[in-house]
């Protein structure tokens, strides 16, 4: 069933830099939601109403707005507590939820591991607890539709201890599913395998970059957060490295502190990585405070250490002159099959500048490891010297001692 929905936001001092567009993800998201907007209500104001986030007159026009548009419920772009929704409702006779609600309520309808769908619960129990008390008339029209979905489906009657004693349970299988996502992540790096991360706000291309390198077939639709199960797979090089290639649920303004909390697991996906790959969307209007988002997110996750390559992407929507703002970077378009070469190559060079350069020689009864060095550097050329009875082996890795044969390291690498 698809809601009327009226949108709420409040311009003040502290956001007014990116208030226009955020109100414009708030209807992207509320469609992703499967909602329908029918009204939007804007105030501007030094900082919101304690009370009732809008004034006293807003609220007011509020309440008609409303009842003029037939709306079924409120989505307000600020984070609410639980009296300030049960004032509002009470003035505007529907049910009203907030933007964090909004996003958990996504993230319930994308979830589809255990893991994904005990964390999503996870967070909507987290959301819930401390708004159990004053939610008044709220509770009866909790029953369904945006806001109320998911696998932490949970009707608000329910005690703080019986929350408490679930959000244990939730917490205790995350950790066994945890423990098993570690013996993988260290399984692979002591493989040597080069592991690369896709990062990027929420539907800036990440999957369909993914699906151009890797013919993963991974969900990719035009929808904020289409990806939110972390999938990773093997990509192979020109050269015949093997690479892992990871799709990471997509970042977003605000992101919701439950959310961070929750998916940090998910999270440590891409904290292990090698190298990122920041996807960008070239067409987005605020495309200069996605990428702040996307940076500071990396830097609160502790992840602005790994080398990063952003990839510019939706080129073939650009109708003016593209001028980039981060480095190193290249500009394509995953919808073309063509640019997969250029992205390919951009990447390689990528590597390269953040790999160690190693120049060995290996006799033939060494070049037993061939297969394994191949798959695991980027090997850029080799040859056999018949005087010397040798092979000459100059690429590029990110452990190279795995590699060395002999003792002298000026021999052996430059």
């Amino acid at each position: 069933m698809i809601e009327r929905v009226v949108t709420v936001g409040v311009e003040t001092q502290e956001n007014f830099y990116y208030f226009d567009e955020s109100m414009k993800e708030l209807e992207n998201l509320t469609q992703t939601a499967q909602g329908e907007v029918v009204g939007t209500m804007t105030q501007k104001r030094p900082t919101i109403d304690r009370r009732t986030i809008v004034g006293k007159g807003k609220l007011v026009e509020l309440e008609a707005l409303v009842a003029s548009t037939d709306a079924d419920m409120v989505i307000f772009n600020h984070e609410l507590t639980a009296r300030q929704t049960a004032v509002i409702e009470e003035a505007v006779k529907v049910k009203v939820i907030d933007r964090v609600q909004l996003i958990l309520d996504i993230f319930a309808l994308r979830a589809k591991s255990k893991e994904g769908q005990l964390q999503v619960e996870l967070a909507q129990l987290s959301y819930l607890l401390p708004r159990l008390s004053g939610q008044g008339a709220s509770m009866s029209r909790l029953g369904g539709g945006i806001g109320t979905r998911g696998p932490g489906e949970t009707k608000l009657e329910t005690d703080r201890r019986h929350i408490r004693f679930k959000m244990t349970q939730i917490k205790q299988e995350l950790k066994e599913i945890e423990k098993h996502r570690e013996r993988s992540r260290k399984k692979r790096q002591e493989s040597d395998t080069m592991q690369v991360g896709l990062i990027g706000y929420t539907n800036a291309g990440k999957s369909t970059i993914m699906n151009l390198l890797t013919k993963a077939n991974t969900y990719s639709e035009d929808q904020l957060f289409a990806t939110l199960d972390p999938l990773t797979k093997k990509w192979e090089l020109p050269t015949g490295t093997q690479v892992t290639l990871t799709d990471t649920v997509g970042f977003i303004q605000d992101l919701p502190t439950q959310l961070i909390e929750a998916f940090q697991s998910t999270l440590e996906e891409s904290k292990a990585m090698d190298f990122l790959l920041h996807v960008v969307d070239v067409t987005s209007t605020n495309r200069d405070q996605q990428e702040k988002t996307v940076l500071k997110l990396l830097h609160e996750l502790d992840m602005d250490h790994i080398p990063v390559l952003t990839v510019y992407n939706k080129a073939d929507l650009l109708e003016t002159e593209f001028v980039p703002t981060l480095f190193p970077n290249c500009l394509v378009s995953a919808r073309r099959l063509e640019d997969k070469e250029k992205l390919t190559q951009d990447i390689m060079t990528f590597l390269k500048e953040n790999l160690t350069k190693y120049h060995l020689f290996y006799s033939p009864a060494e070049m037993k490891d061939f297969n394994q060095l191949k798959d695991a550097t980027l090997l850029e050329s080799y040859e056999y010297d018949e005087s010397l009875n040798e092979y000459e082996l100059i690429g590029y890795a990110k452990n190279v001692a795995r590699w060395r044969k002999g003792d002298s390291e000026d021999e052996l690498e430059w």
